[in-house]
């Protein structure tokens, strides 16, 4: 992992509750979504959430904004590797046009979840995650940057596109009983 300098740090277990809301929050509600399928009888959804942020911070994969209060903000992100990943017809339906356009991307650092609380926006939290993950993606060697957005979070996207980010490619969602407004699934890229 590259260095990082207050207020941004790697999340620990105990950012846990924060990182499955903020999660939740950019996955539109999604991942609750995925969470209550998960859950076993009686089981609390957001307990699934939360032990799999535990999982993932853990293992080094999410960097937070803290101000000395907990998380405000994270980043989780990975590398595309050079070959597509097979989609068979077991494939979820709900992540198969997700993982189309991550094939589409080969070769990239992935922006998996960038998110903010509302009441940290506009201070530049979200932009600094960002050159943070440039910066992860040229340490592993990568010339290129990935994200997936909703069409319906114009916030987000021109974040993005004030980033560099520019659309490459778009798929229908599939929604399940997923409630959402949206109808694809937009990829952006950029250059590093």
């Amino acid at each position: 992992m590259i260095p990082l300098d207050p207020p941004f740090r790697l999340a620990t277990e105990a950012d846990a509750p924060q990182l499955a809301d903020l999660v939740n929050f950019a996955g539109e509600g999604l991942p609750l979504y995925l969470w209550q399928g998960l859950a076993e009888d009686g089981q609390d959804p957001w307990a699934v959430g939360r032990a799999r942020q535990e999982a993932k911070a853990r293992e080094g994969q999410i960097v937070v904004a803290d101000r000395g209060d907990g998380a405000v903000a994270s980043l989780t992100g990975y590398a595309i590797g050079p070959e597509p990943e097979p989609i068979g017809d077991d494939f979820p339906a709900l992540f198969r046009p997700l993982q189309e356009l991550e094939n589409q991307a080969p070769d990239s650092w992935y922006v998996n979840v960038l998110a903010c609380y509302p009441q940290f926006r506009g201070q530049g939290i979200g932009a600094a995650l960002l050159e943070i993950a440039d910066r992860i993606g040229r340490a592993e060697g990568l010339t290129r940057m990935s994200v997936i957005v909703a069409d319906t979070n114009t916030g987000a996207r021109r974040l993005y596109e004030r980033h560099g980010y520019e659309e490459t490619a778009s798929a229908p969602c599939v929604k399940e009983e997923w409630d959402t407004d949206m109808e694809n699934w937009v990829l952006l890229m950029k250059s590093l």
